[in-house]
C-alpha cells in the first residue's frame, strides 16, 4: 500500500450527543506516503452530515504544506460545540504525521 493511516484524538465537551457514545473525538486520515495528501478522512461526530463535512474539509490537503489551511477552514466554517475538540484532534493527527516523517 502507498498510504498510511493516522488518528488524532481530543476530549469532547460535555453536553454533546457524541459524548454519550464516545469520551473522545477522533479524526482519522488515510494519507499518501509520498506526497502527504489526505486520501480519505473521517471522524466520530454524531451526525453523518458533520462527519461528511470534516471529510470534505480534509480530503485532498497535503500535510507537507502544514495544517494551517484546514485549521483556518475549521475555525471559520465549523461553528458547533465540537469545534475546539476538532481543532485539537486535527493538531494531534498532524503531530502523529510529523513524528513518522522526521
Amino acid at each position: 500500500m502507498n498510504t498510511i493511516f493516522i488518528a488524532g484524538h481530543a476530549k469532547l465537551p460535555t453536553g454533546m450527543a457524541a459524548r454519550s457514545v464516545y469520551e473522545t473525538l477522533t479524526i482519522t486520515a488515510e494519507i499518501d506516503k509520498y506526497f502527504g495528501v489526505i486520501v480519505d478522512a473521517s471522524c466520530t461526530l454524531a451526525t453523518e452530515h458533520g462527519r461528511d463535512y470534516i471529510t470534505r474539509l480534509l480530503k485532498g490537503h497535503s500535510l507537507r504544506n502544514g495544517i494551517e489551511a484546514p485549521l483556518d477552514e475549521l475555525k471559520k466554517g465549523y461553528l458547533g460545540k465540537a469545534n475546539h475538540a476538532l481543532i485539537a484532534a486535527l493538531k494531534d493527527l498532524y503531530k502523529q504525521y510529523e513524528a513518522i516523517n522526521q
